[in-house]
């Protein structure tokens, strides 16, 4: 899945994905998150989530990174907020009241990116890329974050040959593959969604869960 399909979704407003209401899993989940002193909430593929303001009006400070300017912008005018912006190489900064978003590739990411990370929210990321670049995706996540971070994760688990994604299908045993090697995998929850997304029965899909963790990195 190359760039130019998410930069095409939100030039065209073909954004189903995004969610105009609070996570209630994240609300239900996010006090699991170390948010507190220094630290910051790493939100991947944020688009234009306003989980990201209802986190920082708990308190913490946000840290996100989206491909789409146009998301960025669409993020900092919904919210009423007016960020400032620098550039660098990789990534144009987007700031404003405790919320940064970098404008650019996750893969560009470094270390430094994520010194201050403590804890992750991805309700959106790893459910949006094919297998292939799901191992890689993972990988280079846990090889920029701090040892300790801890991350909520949200996933859908679904027949993968009865829709095609995005969302992608991941399975309890896909997330233990990924991250089993570099974190501790606990499992909050587990729920039958179909009923609640009659979009996806409509596609056909028999069968949706959706399934919350929460891994510590080692």
């Amino acid at each position: 899945m190359k760039k130019e399909f998410w930069l095409e979704r939100w030039e065209r407003a073909e954004i189903g994905f995004h969610q105009n209401e609070i996570n209630p899993y994240l609300r239900q989940f996010w006090k699991e998150l170390p948010c507190s002193g220094s630290g910051e909430v790493f939100v991947p593929l944020c688009g234009k989530s306003q989980d990201m303001a209802w986190l920082r009006q708990q308190g913490c400070t946000v840290l996100g990174v989206e491909l789409s300017s146009i998301a960025v912008q669409d993020f900092f005018t919904e919210s009423g907020k007016s960020p400032t912006h620098t550039k660098n190489d990789k990534f144009e900064t987007c700031e404003a009241d405790g919320i940064r978003i970098l404008c650019g590739d996750f893969f560009d990411l470094g270390r430094k990116d994520l010194a201050n990370i403590s804890a992750v929210y991805d309700r959106a990321s790893l459910v949006a890329l094919p297998p292939d670049m799901r191992e890689r995706y993972a990988r280079h996540l846990v090889d920029i974050l701090p040892p300790g971070t801890k991350i909520l994760l949200i996933t859908f688990d679904y027949p993968q040959a009865e829709m095609q994604g995005p969302p992608f299908a991941v399975s309890t045993s896909e997330v233990e593959a990924l991250y089993g090697k570099y974190a501790e995998i606990r499992q909050l929850a587990q729920k039958d969604t179909l009923p609640e997304n009659p979009r996806f029965a409509q596609r056909g899909v028999s069968r949706m869960e959706e399934s919350i963790f929460l891994l510590t990195l080692r």
